[in-house]
């Protein structure tokens, strides 16, 4: 772990029922161990089995083995994981993948995977667990989003075209689900050092691009979105609900 998630404690995740797609890696997995140290019970949907499975067995979180492209699939781990764990508290909507293409070689099949993998399935997963949580009366969700589409990155318009539609669909859920007592939010990273962005972009010339950009100087981590998400899915962020919340180092500044 790399970070102690116990230096401070959210006493109402304690026993809270939580789910995190896309969680056996990256941003996902640092998530997983998080809301594990808060006490929560964990369960996370990925399409990656061995890592899911070995991340299952060093947290003792719960992992539904699942694309989350295919939505019938995650309805049914939806399902599943609200027979398993008595209902869902919270939903972390967290899978994607930021894939690189050239604008002019994208083909319809390839936009719609890019959407289905980056956007989709974050509205129906959303409206899955938004049923039982409205029964209950209460409920945290929480959308990734991107800073790439407010920098208008080049090289990703699918990824970056599905992140920007996530903060409108977050405003309106908020809006819809809010009379139910059941808030929506929206974390949105900015260059977080994931062993994905490591493995196939960083470069030192990179690398100090995002530091001369940054306000504060230091790159971030997964631990620094899994700290965000730890308050908006415990009852210190009640009041908040519509709302993005910019984990960036001060990037967007520029």
């Amino acid at each position: 772990m790399s970070f102690d998630y116990t230096t401070a404690q959210y006493c109402s995740l304690s026993d809270r029922s939580v789910v995190i797609t896309g969680g056996a890696s990256g941003i996902g997995e640092e998530m997983v161990r998080a809301f594990v140290a808060q006490g929560a019970r964990v369960s996370f949907i990925d399409v990656a089995r061995e890592p899911g499975e070995a991340l299952a067995t060093a947290t003792g979180a719960d992992f539904y083995p699942c694309d989350v492209a295919d939505i019938s699939a995650l309805r049914e781990a939806l399902a599943r994981i609200e027979n398993d764990h008595s209902g869902v508290d919270v939903l972390v909507n967290n899978a994607g993948k930021d894939d690189r293409h050239d604008m002019g070689e994208v083909e319809p099949d390839y936009w719609r995977r890019m959407l289905a993998l980056n956007l989709d399935h974050q509205f129906f997963a959303t409206q899955a667990v938004s049923k039982g949580m409205a029964a209950r009366g209460a409920g945290s969700i929480i959308m990734l989003g991107s800073i790439s589409w407010m920098r208008g990155r080049p090289g990703m318009v699918g990824y970056t075209t599905a992140k920007a539609a996530i903060n409108g669909m977050t405003r309106t859920l908020a809006r819809e689900l809010g009379p139910a007592g059941i808030r929506v939010n929206c974390i949105v990273p900015g260059a977080i050092l994931t062993e994905r962005q490591k493995t196939l972009w960083l470069t030192p010339e990179l690398n100090q691009q995002f530091l001369d950009l940054q306000a504060l100087k230091f790159r971030l981590d997964a631990s620094h979105v899994a700290r965000m998400a730890l308050f908006l899915a415990s009852d210190e962020s009640g009041g908040c609900t519509g709302a993005n919340f910019i984990v960036d180092a001060g990037l967007t500044q520029n």
